[in-house]
């Protein structure tokens, strides 16, 4: 289980994904369109990326994998960078909602 960090997922995840979830956030690549399906989703939330915050940490997380690794599937995302944000799930813990430093949507912040 998760209860702090934040984790980039550039693949598809296993059944009764974020069981257990208690604190920090994930990034995940829906490459399959099966993500919903495998979500547990009885004490998250999950998402479009929808600030300009997380997606721009986001991007900077796979910037990083990229240099460090040499990662061409990374590369790949960062050049198609409009078309593989949409592909992206946020999904943060409902009791960390309130104490998120950066508000998870735009219109949060308003």
């Amino acid at each position: 289980y998760m209860t702090g960090g934040v984790v980039a997922i550039l693949g598809a995840v296993g059944d009764n994904f974020a069981a257990g979830m208690t604190g920090g956030m994930t990034f995940v690549l829906d490459t399959d369109g099966m993500f919903q399906a495998r979500l547990n989703a009885d004490s998250v939330i999950a998402q479009r990326v929808q600030s300009v915050y997380w997606s721009n940490l986001l991007a900077a997380m796979i910037e990083e994998h990229a240099a460090e690794t040499d990662s061409a599937f990374a590369k790949g995302l960062l050049a198609q960078w409009a078309a593989a944000l949409p592909k992206f799930w946020q999904v943060c813990p409902k009791e960390m909602l309130q104490r998120l430093k950066h508000p998870l949507t735009e219109a949060a912040l308003a």
